[in-house]
Formats: structure tokens, sequence, C-alpha cells
């Protein structure tokens, strides 16, 4: 084999890498590629915001308040520490199930049970919101504010504020999120499409909006 032929016959294994490549991604749905995507840059933004986080903790030469005495809920004359946190976390858990159910039940085509459970999901979502807004509310009261902090270290209101601020805003787009793609799956549009990629494609967000939480639940709460 001369060399014209041995290029020749290089570029063809070239070519037919780089089509099994292609045909490899037809598998996967644009949308869902497309949400793999958006979830691994709003990883490096969470991952930016803890990584600060723990610098700031772990450089600050006020002492920082302690979770289970800011996080208490006095109940029938006793402080209990940490009760409305771990609530608000078994509702994200037990919502991720309901979440996985709908997809499950999507793929049998079983609009009538994925919708009802999208909006299960959606629901305990919402409580979630409500809880955090509460929380806010009793930290506010507490004179906990972005730019100072009674209990100990300023920095720990900013901190707290913006990481789950930024984190119940997801949840809250979630909300709506769940909400409109369980109209149109009881409203049989994709019934007309043939497919309920979207499901899916709502419950990898909602499960990745669940996963933050806990490394916010570890790092705010337990630290």
């Amino acid at each position: 084999m001369n060399t014209q032929q041995q290029a020749v016959s290089g570029w063809d294994s070239v070519s037919a890498d780089w089509s099994s490549d292609k045909d490899a991604f037809k598998r996967v749905p644009w949308g869902k590629a497309m949400m793999w995507i958006f979830l691994l840059s709003d990883t490096f933004i969470f991952t930016c915001f803890l990584t600060s986080y723990m610098k700031v903790r772990m450089t600050t030469t006020e002492p920082w308040p302690i979770p289970s005495e800011v996080f208490a809920l006095t109940i029938a004359g006793q402080s209990i520490p940490l009760i409305l946190i771990a609530i608000m976390t078994f509702i994200l858990i037990t919502s991720s199930g309901t979440m996985a159910m709908a997809v499950n039940f999507g793929y049998r085509r079983d609009k009538k049970k994925a919708a009802l459970l999208m909006l299960v999901t959606a629901l305990l979502g919402a409580s979630f919101v409500g809880m955090q807004a509460f929380e806010w509310t009793k930290l506010i009261e507490d004179g906990v504010r972005p730019w100072g902090n009674p209990m100990g270290a300023a920095q720990f209101g900013a901190s707290f504020f913006m990481i789950t601020g930024f984190h119940g805003l997801h949840v809250s787009i979630g909300v709506i999120y769940l909400l409109v793609v369980a109209h149109k799956v009881q409203r049989g549009d994709y019934d007309r499409q043939g497919k309920y990629d979207i499901v899916e494609i709502t419950g990898l967000y909602w499960h990745f909006v669940d996963l933050v939480w806990v490394f916010i639940f570890a790092f705010f709460y337990l630290w």
C-alpha cells in the first residue's frame, strides 16, 4: 500500500469514528442533552458558592453561630433544634420519590398518574419554599441581616441568604415548571407527539435541586 492509499485509509477511519460518535449522540434527546449542560453549569455555580462559604467559615475570626441554636423552634415550651430543617429535608426527599414515580408512569403512557404525581411533587416543593420563607422571617426577626448578625460572625447572614435564596429560587422555578408540564401531560399534548421525554427532563432538574439541598443541609445545618 502506497502513502496515498494509507492517507485515504486513515481519513476513512477518522470519518467512520466521527460518524459512530454522531450516531451514539442521536439516541440522546436534544432536550435532555441541553438539560444536562444546564445542570452542569449550575453545578459549577453552587460549587463556587459552597466553596466560598467554606473559606469564609474557616477564616473568620469571629465565632460562627451554632446551627442547633439558630435554627431551633420553640414548641410547647421546648426548644427543638433543627426540627423545621428536618421537615424541609424530608419533604424534598419525598418529592424526589414522587417525581421518580411520575417519570415511570410517563414512560408507561399513563398520563393521569404521571400528571397527578407531578402535581404532588409541585405541592411538596411549594411547601418547602413556604417553610423556607418562614425560616427567613424568623431569622430576620432575630436581627440577622446580609450585612450583620447579632449572634456572631457578620458573614453568616450574607452566606445564608445568598445560598439558600439561590436554591429557593431554583425550587420555585421547578414548581412552576412542574405545574406547566403536568398540565400539558394531562391535556394529552405528549400523546400527540408520541413521547414523554419532557417528564424525565423535568425529573432531572428536580433531582438536581434535591441533591443540592443535601449539600446545603450538611454545610449550613450540620457543620
